[in-house]
């Protein structure tokens, strides 16, 4: 274990852990939410730095990155772990485990692998926010030795440490998932939509290369309400950021039947209507649409 970064000591040996926003106050002897994040007599540990479960050389445009290092390799990493419990989580075996788990390795293992096959690393699969410190080390590793770093993240990040990592993150692709804080909190578990829309405005100031994905679920998050504000919202930012409109498949606990192409299709013309410069749509062959 290693001693976690970005938490408060309070009395009676609790902590409080201010990484996310959901600034869990953990007792001794518990877990935050994220649940890899525990308090040992009073101190906060990360249970999973070094401990990665998942581990691939994957194209770039699978993040999904389609305008940043266009044909180029990253190796993708991850640890157990997530701050939000998605109903819909395609990756829910290790987002939401029973058991910390994952083969140990180092940040110097990772940097060596990644420039061994690759020519960046993502920090993905899961929430790379719950494995910051792992994150931040092996980032500055990596630039160091001319890799790029991308984040693959659900926004769900304190202010204070998104801008302590990002001198070091080339890229980031943020799953936007809705504009209602209903959504989040019915299906995400989490309690409000306004942090990731607030990361996404803070990596755009702070120069990080920065794409949207939102995961269209059919009766959730697909009204032409729905569309309007999330484009309207994006391209007040910068209509060159690239959107995602990703196609849903039935995972985990929700069994909605896959998102219908006339309604990526309308998500894709809303989002012109509103300027948005690159729209791309995923899970799905585009010609088809």
């Amino acid at each position: 274990m290693k001693e976690a970064m970005f938490y408060k000591k309070l009395e009676n040996k609790q902590v409080q852990c201010v990484l996310c926003p959901r600034n869990c106050i953990i007792a001794e002897g518990c877990v935050g939410n994220c649940g890899v994040r525990r308090n040992t007599g009073g101190t906060l540990f990360s249970e999973v730095y070094g401990r990665i479960v998942s581990i691939a050389v994957d194209p770039i445009e699978k993040k999904p990155l389609l305008h940043f290092r266009p044909g180029s390799k990253t190796l993708s990493i991850s640890t157990v772990g997530c701050n939000f419990h998605c109903t819909f989580c395609q990756n829910f075996d290790i987002s939401q485990p029973k058991k910390i788990a994952g083969e140990k390795i180092s940040p110097k293992q990772v940097v060596a692998l990644a420039k061994k096959h690759s020519e960046g690393i993502s920090y993905t699969y899961t929430e790379p926010t719950i494995f910051y410190e792992f994150v931040l080390d092996t980032a500055k590793l990596a630039r160091n030795e001319g890799l790029y770093n991308v984040l693959v993240t659900n926004g769900y990040i304190n202010p204070e440490p998104l801008k302590k990592l990002a001198p070091f993150i080339d890229a980031a692709n943020v799953d936007v998932k809705s504009m209602k804080s209903r959504f989040y909190q019915n299906l995400c578990k989490a309690p409000s939509e306004k942090p990731p829309l607030e990361t996404v405005e803070l990596m755009h100031k702070l120069g990080i290369h920065v794409e949207v994905t939102n995961l269209v679920i059919p009766g959730e998050n697909d009204s032409k309400e729905d569309f309007h504000m999330l484009c309207a919202w994006l391209a007040g930012i910068d209509k060159n950021i690239p959107l995602h409109f990703s196609r849903y498949f039935s995972a985990y606990l929700m069994d909605a039947p896959p998102t219908p192409l006339e309604t990526l299709a309308l998500a894709r013309e809303i989002a012109k209507e509103h300027g948005i410069k690159h729209i791309h749509i995923g899970n799905v062959d585009e010609s088809e649409i």
